[in-house]
């Protein structure tokens, strides 16, 4: 049996790729007699305009513990796939060419949204495909975890841990900024471990006065510092009212650089206490994956492989409970997890006195 599969990772990098990539190679050569590797370089805009390698079997070898991607990725965004631009490239069109020019049985696409969707677009135009989920943010639809959000979360974790001891030894309130535009998994996990005082995510619209009280009962309770976890897409009640245009020129008008900043600024404002604002920002995403992720990047590559043996295509693979399984690109393609405000996790937090702001 003969396989020629294309490899390609799309946007944000994150720890477990290179595992990932790996876990199918590895698998593909046990399984198949006859295989070939094709490497596609920096994403869909690799295979738009054809920048792609062989791989030789040694290629995989090393890379498990490797952060980062040996493909390279690029942000290719999903909405302007089928818009001609200034280049007269139509990108669907030499997308399709490419893949029939590498001679490919399949495609695996290595992404989160906005690479699952265009995964589909490519799908439902008749291309062999299969996605595995990946992202800090851990909002694909249809698996429990994502790869690369474990190791995200202890990371944000460990950042918090350290905040604690100057936070203690100064007196201070710190407002730590998590990664998470539009879902708050990271900082609601990462929260939770670290011991914040207050989690704010995007999907639960905060009051700062709310916030405010938090603070201030710490003080007076003798508490001399307070540990904020906020998701960079946190927003306040009047902001959530708003369209996603009216929101941000408000923000530009009052200046807000950043959601820590801002909310360390109205704290100082409001309660007069000292408030610094940390912005671990990309270090998040970056180093070795960690044993959790290994573990899964390499079960979702092995499931991959397992998918091309069965030539079963258009399908994105997925953790469900303890079993790794898969969905059709169709029904999760475009539609994120988000946090529900009666999660389990959100309940958890508010029965140990952490606050949501609401």
């Amino acid at each position: 049996m003969k396989r020629r599969i294309g490899i390609l990772t799309s946007g944000g990098d994150c720890p477990g790729l290179n595992a990932a990539i790996r876990g199918v190679a590895r698998a593909a050569y046990e399984m198949f007699e006859d295989v070939e590797i094709v490497g596609i370089q920096d994403g869909y805009r690799g295979l738009i305009e054809g920048e792609w390698q062989e791989m030789k079997r040694s290629q995989f070898s090393g890379i498990l513990t490797l952060g980062g991607t040996i493909l390279g990725t690029a942000r290719t965004p999903f909405r302007n796939m089928r818009v001609i631009e200034d280049d007269k490239v139509d990108k669907v069109k030499a997308m399709k060419e490419n893949y029939e020019k590498m001679k490919l049985d399949c495609l695996v696409t290595l992404g989160g949204n906005g690479t699952h969707k265009t995964a589909n677009l490519l799908s439902e135009e008749g291309l062999n495909v299969i996605g595995l989920p990946k992202t800090i943010d851990n909002d694909i639809y249809g698996t429990d975890f994502t790869f690369g959000f474990h190791t995200a979360v202890d990371i944000a974790t460990d950042v918090i841990d350290r905040i604690h001891t100057t936070a203690a030894s100064h007196g201070r309130c710190m407002v730590i900024e998590i990664m998470g535009n539009k879902a708050g998994w990271l900082t609601l996990y990462s929260g939770l471990a670290g011991g914040a005082d207050v989690v704010l995510l995007p999907e639960i619209p905060y009051d700062i006065k709310e916030v405010a009280k938090v603070v201030e009962t710490r003080a007076k309770s003798k508490k001399a510092f307070s540990i904020l976890a906020v998701a960079e897409g946190a927003m306040d009640k009047k902001e959530a009212k708003m369209k996603r245009k009216e929101r941000d020129a408000l923000r530009a008008e009052k200046g807000f650089n950043g959601i820590a900043n801002r909310v360390a600024k109205e704290l100082s404002d409001l309660v007069g206490v000292e408030a610094r604002a940390v912005v671990p920002g990309h270090v998040q995403r970056g180093g070795s994956p960690s044993a959790y992720d290994r573990v899964l990047s390499t079960q979702f590559g092995v499931h991959a492989a397992q998918l091309i043996a069965r030539e079963e295509y258009g399908v994105t693979v997925a953790l469900v409970g303890n079993t790794i399984t898969h969905n059709k690109l169709s029904e999760i393609a475009g539609v994120p997890k988000l946090v529900p405000q009666d999660h389990q996790m959100v309940q958890v937090a508010k029965d140990m006195g952490i606050s949501f702001g609401d």
